[in-house]
């Protein structure tokens, strides 16, 4: 069983910088896509960033320049880099897997596996 914990959410000001992380367990890590997606209060759950198998990583427009995805594989743990936040930044933030994807990488859909979120808050 895939388990996902994140960490790193907090509370900054506008223009500021966080670094989410997402520890993964239960499964062998470079077999997993992986995903960050957040969700703000009375909105729908969206794709943030999201890395293949194969290391290709996809960007959503809203953040392109502004938030990176890496891994560390010996940790098996994937970062979020957010950086020029923005108060529509503001959201709970999910990591998310799935072992095999092709496409729909922003769509919440197809991931099986979730973690359990961590807020982010961003001030004007």
């Amino acid at each position: 069983q895939v388990q996902l914990v994140e960490s790193g959410g907090g509370s900054v000001q506008a223009g500021g910088s966080l670094q989410l992380s997402c520890v993964v367990s239960g499964y062998s890590y470079s077999q997993l896509a992986m995903g960050w997606f957040r969700q703000a209060p009375g909105k729908e759950r969206e794709g943030v960033i999201a890395v293949a198998r194969s290391g290709t990583t996809m960007t959503a427009d809203s953040v392109k320049g502004r938030f990176t995805i890496s891994q560390d594989n010996a940790k098996n743990t994937l970062y979020l880099q957010m950086n020029s936040l923005k108060p529509e930044d503001t959201a709970m933030y999910y990591c998310a897997a799935v072992r095999g994807l092709k496409g729909r990488w922003f769509d919440p859909g197809p991931y099986n596996y979730w973690g359990q979120g961590t807020q982010v808050t961003v001030s004007s």
